[in-house]
């Protein structure tokens, strides 16, 4: 049989989003496939929030999942093959589901996922001086 955490994730994803919660997905940053931005990592593990208004195409398949997001107003290509998920739960009150690291891909020989790549788009050239933060001003 095909391993269930790819269907898993992706109805728990679908659920805590229908609920208005914000999905975190939690991945193992040390697994060889995994392209996560590294200055975010902790203990070899990453949280990364993958709500709809947080990142740009998102494809959560039997393989992996990938998608586009802004680290520090980076933007970051980020992929994971399903083995490296090590969860996904809701950041308001950490319901979802938490998976062991090996459990059904033991069985199976190691090959690097094939994964949609997340399409670049142009940005424009980051500069090295800050910008200047909007202000509100009182208008009489």
């Amino acid at each position: 049989m095909t391993p269930s955490r790819p269907y898993l994730v992706r109805a728990i994803y679908e659920w805590l989003v229908d609920n208005n919660a914000t999905p975190y997905i939690l991945i193992d940053a040390t697994h060889t496939y995994s392209r996560v931005p590294q200055q975010h990592v902790k203990d070899g593990k990453i949280v990364l929030n993958v709500a709809p208004h947080a990142v740009k195409d998102l494809l959560i398949g039997n393989e992996g999942l990938s998608f586009s997001a802004r680290f520090g107003g980076v933007p970051t290509n980020v992929s994971a093959p399903m083995v490296a998920v090590l969860a996904i739960y809701a950041r308001e009150n950490g319901q979802g589901m938490f998976f062991d690291n090996h459990d059904e891909f033991d069985n199976q020989e190691p090959e690097q996922p094939v994964l949609q790549e997340v399409p670049t788009t142009q940005t424009a050239t980051v500069s090295d001086t800050p910008k200047k933060r909007p202000t509100l001003t009182v208008v009489k």
